[in-house]
């Protein structure tokens, strides 16, 4: 049988067998059986050299149209048994519901916060933050809090140790986890001139037994604003207009006079809307305010003189509390998912 004669056969059964390979691994040892270096086509070739002139062309060109048409194939089946493998291994209803992948969401004390924080930003506040683990001259003493003052008996605790076991010389710099943060307003009216419009939101950590109403640890915000002129008007106003944004327009204000060693005159602010009355109060107290105390301005070096400034805080528990209809601040730090689905 001629060279020539020999091709169509060939093929025919070359492309049998490609048809016919189960899997990848099959149709790849199929491959180089009739198209690899050693294979019965490459051998084809070969014996191109013992045709006559007139006979090359001829042989050759059916050679490499063989060639051609097996690769063809070798690609499609290639296809095929790749969208195979790909496949389900067992039966699929494509026609079935789609199962989601659950989305969590925020922590209902962060979506608080972010609100606040929102409302504050519409009227120009910055938001600026400090250590959680603060010393007593940023937590107490610059904020007209001496070591002998009576309102610092409540907060004075949770101090921390250095390293080697020993607290510093320096009383003033006792490093405790900071009751409020207040200790921001210091550390940020130290590092820049007036004017000063900044919120402070952040965890403090007071010494209380856990109850429906306290935890040792908890959600607060606080506010500052000093420049020249700033009255208790600027305050009431920026307090009632917060309070609305977050709680509803339904809301009411009412200051009434207290003590605050860094404020002066000193306020703490009552509030009520539906949800107050719907638990049956006339008014509820929401935060503690205040003008500025001169002998804070004086600590960071501000001319009492010429600045004038108000402060505020609160904690963002109770906001949430009263937002959310919650009975218990214990439940924020539950981790409880059957309560934190709700939001």
């Amino acid at each position: 049988m001629s060279l020539l004669d020999q091709i169509e056969p060939l093929k025919q059964a070359a492309l049998a067998e490609l048809k016919a390979a189960p899997d990848l691994a099959a149709l790849e040892q199929t491959k180089g059986a009739w198209l690899g270096p050693h294979s019965k086509f490459t051998a084809l070739i070969k014996q191109l050299g013992t045709l006559s002139k007139e006979e090359k062309p001829a042989a050759g060109k059916a050679i490499n149209a063989a060639k051609s048409e097996l690769e063809s194939a070798l690609a499609e089946g290639r296809s095929e048994l790749e969208l195979a493998a790909a496949l389900p291994k067992e039966p699929t209803d494509f026609t079935l519901s789609g199962r989601r992948r659950a989305l969590g969401s925020l922590h209902p004390l962060t979506q608080v916060t972010e609100d606040i924080v929102r409302s504050f930003r519409k009227i120009g506040f910055a938001v600026a933050d400090g250590p959680e683990a603060e010393d007593e001259y940023h937590c107490f003493d610059a904020l007209n809090t001496p070591a002998d003052h009576p309102a610092r008996d409540t907060q004075d605790t949770f101090y921390l140790q250095r390293s080697d076991g020993h607290q510093p010389s320096t009383i003033n710099h006792q490093l405790l986890l900071r009751t409020h943060t207040s200790s921001v307003q210091i550390r940020v009216m130290q590092s820049q001139p007036p004017p000063v419009r900044i919120i402070v939101p952040g965890r403090v950590y007071r010494r209380d037994n856990a109850d429906a109403t306290h935890n040792p640890t908890f959600q607060q915000i606080e506010g500052l604003y000093v420049d020249k002129g700033v009255t208790v008007g600027d305050l009431k106003g920026t307090v009632e207009f917060v309070f609305k944004e977050i709680m509803g327009s339904d809301v009411k204000i009412r200051f009434r006079p207290h003590y605050f060693s860094y404020t002066e005159p000193s306020y703490e602010i009552d509030f009520t809307n539906a949800l107050v009355k719907k638990m049956g109060k006339d008014w509820l107290e929401i935060a503690g305010c205040g003008m500025v105390h001169p002998q804070v301005f004086e600590n960071v070096g501000y001319d009492a003189e010429i600045w004038t400034g108000w402060a505020f805080g609160f904690g963002i528990e109770r906001v949430a509390m009263l937002r959310y209809g919650i009975n218990d601040i214990r439940l924020f730090y539950e981790n409880d998912v059957r309560f934190l689905r709700q939001f």
